[in-house]
């Protein structure tokens, strides 16, 4: 979080991405003229394909990536990124993808951090967190900002099943193909 820095402009587009200019700005990607088109469309601005907030003061808060905004089937735009982030907040918790693209509510694919869910004698302690962490996360939200249903997951999403980056980022895509079976649950 923070101001832009000195000689570089920001604001903000109808959609809430972030849009950069200045004569320090990127260019283009070198031949890929299609790419640079996207992100420069020729309006002076860079489309940075990041979503935040301008305060008051100037100070910018990058909230999401914009491609992993989830619109709902009413139409509302939801950060999932701010849900997952509050629920990893629980030590139990591994990885936490939030679902709902053209779906009437959102869910949640949770995985458990097994070294941590081993510190718990009884086996439904761990859920009691879990749960707790969703009551948490929905709390002040909106309706269609709340997560509806989840489920735990037999096992951590990972780089061998090609579900995460080295950086351990979510493969939403992946994810969601890899446990499509689960989602039709939450969703039946």
């Amino acid at each position: 979080m923070g101001p832009a820095i000195p000689g570089i402009e920001l604001k903000l587009a109808e959609d809430g991405e972030i849009l950069l200019a200045g004569p320090t700005v990127f260019a283009g990607y070198l031949n890929d003229e299609a790419a640079t088109r996207a992100a420069l469309p020729g309006d002076g601005w860079l489309h940075t394909g990041d979503v935040g907030t301008l305060d008051e003061d100037g100070f910018l808060t990058v909230t999401d990536r914009k491609k992993d905004i989830i619109v709902t089937a009413g139409g509302k735009n939801v950060s999932p990124q701010n849900l997952e982030n509050m629920l990893k907040t629980v030590p139990v918790v591994s990885h936490a993808l939030v679902v709902g693209d053209r779906r009437p509510y959102l869910v949640a694919l949770i995985t458990l951090d097994a070294e941590e869910d081993e510190k718990h004698e009884a086996p439904d302690e761990a859920k009691a967190l879990i749960e707790q962490a969703v009551e948490s996360a929905n709390g002040d939200l909106a309706r269609f900002e709340q997560i509806r249903r989840y489920t735990i997951l037999p096992r951590d999403f990972s780089a061998e099943q090609n579900e995460v980056t080295p950086t351990l980022k979510l493969k939403r895509r992946i994810c969601e193909a890899h446990f499509a079976a689960e989602l039709e649950e939450l969703y039946g």
